[in-house]
């Protein structure tokens, strides 16, 4: 049989390991354990090593210190224009202290969901179902100042929420998508347009620019061309003036009056040739043996006319 003093001794070992237990405590880094002594709040512990009374002292609850993303489940929200809607999201939480969050509320996590969700009901009551999409931001806003200011007392601080949903009915979505297929058929329809419009303005730019250069090309192509005639007019009568000045010149000359009769009659020969030639009959003067009578004639005339023209020696 087993001796009375083992077994006392065994019970006395166990006693003091669960004594050890109950009286160690280890606070994890970003936690914080409530500590109770007899049903009543004693002491909140922070991180590290920590030693309780036995049988007296127990850890009620436990909390982390740590930032806390907690899903607002998915619910039905009426709009402004009467269309029912379907909108969840996330709202993140912190434990600021431990005491509120432990005698404050009984469950800060499902407290905070039901105020978000009933704060999301009254924000999508106000608005429209297009501006719900627009109006994220504004509605994150606002569910977390209400939520954040309805916390307070439970020690727990409500740092964002984000919308992650918005699902209008099937109805709705289906005549969404038919309204941005037309708008962006519009768009598609007015840009051609426009494009057609620029390219027809370019080109009647692009027409007026060509017809502007081609009339100065033009116009600059008949000046030159004046220019031209008129060098070339002003070159061919100092040419015709030089021309006679050294006929003058000659014939004042010594043999030039003599030179000037024979040019005279070489002349009237060869022009006298030419003369009347029709259906090959020549006409002939009368008086073709009086050649010299006909020199004569022409040199006076042309003495004459250098008399006249002051270069002779009457002139001068």
């Amino acid at each position: 049989m087993v001796d009375f003093s083992t077994v006392v001794l065994i019970a006395l070992i166990l006693l003091a390991l669960i004594a050890f237990f109950k009286t160690i405590r280890i606070v994890p880094q970003r936690s914080a354990f409530i500590v109770e002594r007899l049903g009543k709040y004693r002491a909140t512990l922070e991180a590290g090593f920590h030693v309780l009374t036995p049988f007296v002292d127990k850890v009620a609850y436990r909390h982390t210190l740590k930032e806390q993303a907690v899903d607002v489940p998915p619910q039905t929200c009426i709009t402004q224009d009467n269309i029912s809607v379907v909108v969840d999201g996330i709202l993140y939480l912190q434990v600021i202290d431990p005491g509120k969050a432990s005698y404050g509320i009984n469950n800060y996590q499902f407290a905070s969901t039901q105020l978000a969700q009933t704060t999301m009901r009254s924000v999508i009551g106000r608005l429209e179902l297009d501006r719900t999409f627009e109006e994220r931001e504004t509605i994150n806003s606002e569910i977390v100042d209400a939520v954040d200011k309805a916390s307070d007392p439970w020690g727990v601080k409500v740092t964002r929420y984000e919308v992650k949903n918005i699902v209008p009915p099937q109805s709705i979505k289906d005549a969404m998508e038919k309204q941005m297929r037309a708008e962006r058929e519009k768009r598609a329809v007015v840009a051609q347009s426009e494009g057609e419009k620029q390219a027809k303005i370019n080109v009647a730019e692009g027409d007026k620019q060509e017809l502007i250069k081609r009339s100065e090309g033009e116009k600059q192509r008949r000046i030159n061309e004046a220019v031209g005639q008129a060098t070339e007019i002003e070159k061919v009568a100092e040419a015709t003036a030089k021309g006679i000045r050294e006929i003058a010149s000659a014939i004042n000359e010594q043999g030039g009056q003599d030179a000037v009769n024979l040019r005279v009659a070489e002349q009237y020969i060869k022009q006298f040739g030419n003369l009347a030639r029709t259906n090959n009959s020549l006409i002939i003067p009368t008086n073709l043996s009086d050649m010299a009578g006909m020199i004569a004639s022409a040199m006076t005339v042309v003495q004459q006319a250098r008399r006249d023209d002051g270069t002779g020696p009457a002139g001068r």
